[in-house]
């Protein structure tokens, strides 16, 4: 069988590491050019810097609050052919300070977008079940096309053009419940997320609450993508021989939150390089990275393994959301098996 794109899981997601020089720095390495990055200081307590292809380079918005978007022509400066250019604003660039950037490939500034009862600027990437979608509000309760001809499992949703939640929808969860991004809360019930409505093949559905008109929206949808992307839950067991979670690849990116009050918490295999995996940031916080064994976790070639008895990620009895993207597939299209880290 032909090697397939899906295969080499780094053309569609990469976790890029790098050192600020308080300059203007292009940084290649990434291996594709990247619609989608999120930047952490991993030294400081800075925001997070959510930048896409669609709003444009130089603006962007903060996953740990609720801020309307920023232009700064020193953030991030411009999406390049292998990676990207950061300028001189310290949250993306601090001298000598260590920084992580989350990279997604979709489509380039995206296009036109007609199946929903609002045209929406889509650019989606349908081969890694990924897409970055754009529409203004008018107030009604709305259907979106997010362009991935697949039944999104997470859309993570924010306007922008003024203060406002990250209304999170998880498959898990259902259509009648949403959960933020921003915030340490449980998951809540509210029909002004999604209008109890679950997203289709080619549309999601906005409640007029959350359509405010002329509000300006960013959603980041994602569809699973065997051998590369995966969105489930597990249930902890209070115990340091924690659950096996099962993704049908080893994880390069895994992000969790429990469905009660918890932070939500990011972990990669480009950070931590090897088991046990200890290096945590979190989503809703501008706090700088821990390293600590109660976030043990191991990498594995089919999946992660939680080796730690905190409530954070291994509560008995507690239910936990996840997001994951591979480092590779388990058995790629030549019927060739991953190893374990």
């Amino acid at each position: 069988m032909a090697y397939t794109a899906i295969d080499d899981a780094g053309i569609f997601f990469n976790t890029k590491l790098y050192t600020g020089t308080g300059a203007s720095n292009a940084l290649t390495g990434v291996g594709f050019q990247p619609d989608f990055t999120w930047i952490k200081n991993r030294d400081a307590a800075d925001f997070h810097v959510l930048t896409d292809a669609v709003r444009g380079a130089t603006k962007y918005i903060m996953s740990d609050v609720t801020d309307a978007e920023t232009t700064n022509a020193e953030s991030l400066k411009s999406f390049d052919s292998d990676g990207f250019t950061v300028g001189t604003m310290n949250e993306v660039n601090t001298n000598t300070e260590a920084f992580v950037a989350w990279c997604w490939k979709a489509n380039g500034a995206g296009s036109s977008n007609t199946d929903g009862s609002i045209t929406s600027t889509v650019s989606a990437n349908t081969t890694a079940g990924f897409s970055i979608v754009k529409w203004t509000g008018d107030d009604s309760t709305a259907t979106i096309g997010h362009g991935l001809g697949a039944v999104p499992k997470m859309i993570i949703t924010k306007r922008y053009d003024y203060e406002g939640n990250w209304f999170t929808y998880h498959h898990s969860l259902g259509n009648t419940k949403y959960i933020l991004l921003e915030a340490t809360d449980a998951e809540a019930t509210s029909s002004n997320a999604w209008d109890d409505t679950s997203p289709t093949s080619s549309v999601f559905t906005k409640a007029s609450a959350n359509n405010i008109d002329t509000g300006t929206y960013i959603a980041y949808c994602f569809a699973e993508k065997q051998g590369f992307s995966k969105f489930g839950t597990y249930t902890g067991n209070g115990d340091a021989d924690g659950p096996f979670v099962y993704t049908g690849f080893r994880p390069a990116y895994v992000m969790s939150k429990k469905t009660t009050s918890d932070p939500w918490r990011i972990m990669d295999t480009t950070r931590s390089t090897y088991n046990v995996a200890q290096n945590r940031l979190r989503a809703d916080s501008s706090d700088a990275e821990v390293t600590a064994s109660s976030q043990d976790k191991d990498f594995l070639s089919n999946g992660f393994k939680i080796r730690n008895t905190d409530g954070g990620y291994n509560g008995s009895g507690s239910t936990y959301l996840y997001m994951a993207f591979a480092e590779a597939s388990f058995v790629n299209s030549n019927g060739v098996p991953c190893n374990a880290r």
